[in-house]
């Protein structure tokens, strides 16, 4: 990443953190810069998550308190990541009308991991997302080994947990993500 392009993410990144304090309250700008500096696989990632639509923001500390939570924040699942199957099994399985890529591609290549249902909910905490999209989270090795995998979305005021074939995709289902700096 260029200078320009590094400076420009950190002021959109500034610029999304000051405006919606109520998702990391104990957290200040300067904390979340000098985490981020020198860290230019993590810049990579957020810059990737913002170019696919994920508009990310720290959403609060890592577990083990010695790092941020960057989450996406976009109101709807991200648009760049839409349209996708749940992994790359699931993908090169479908014989007819097969993806671009899987939503377990797609955050590998990235960089982040697919929140899980506890995240998605700590999330749905913090304001209201996918009122109108959903969004692939992290599935249970046994759900998936029986070719499941589980999406969420909010409607009517609740979080609500589906199940769906992995080799399923629609246009309104993308994934969300997370990285820890």
């Amino acid at each position: 990443m260029n200078v320009q392009a590094h400076d420009n993410l950190l002021q959109l990144l500034k610029g999304r953190f000051e405006k919606h304090k109520h998702r990391h309250k104990g957290i200040a700008w300067p904390d979340v810069l000098a985490q981020l500096e020198g860290k230019q696989n993590a810049l990579r990632a957020l810059n990737a998550m913002e170019a696919t639509g994920g508009e990310p923001d720290v959403i609060g500390m890592a577990q083990d308190g010695k790092g941020l939570v960057f989450c996406d924040c976009s109101p709807e699942s991200p648009a760049g990541r839409r349209s996708t199957c749940y992994d790359a099994e699931a993908r090169m399985a479908r014989k007819e009308h097969r993806p671009e890529s899987s939503a377990v591609e797609m955050a590998s290549g990235i960089g982040i991991d697919l929140l899980t249902e506890e995240q998605y909910r700590a999330l749905q905490a913090l304001g209201e997302f996918d009122l109108k999209t959903s969004s692939w989270i992290a599935t249970p090795p046994d759900v998936r080994a029986l070719g499941g995998a589980l999406f969420c979305d909010r409607r009517y005021g609740q979080v609500f947990v589906y199940h769906n074939g992995v080799q399923s995709y629609y246009a309104a289902r993308g994934f969300r993500g997370s990285l820890v700096v």
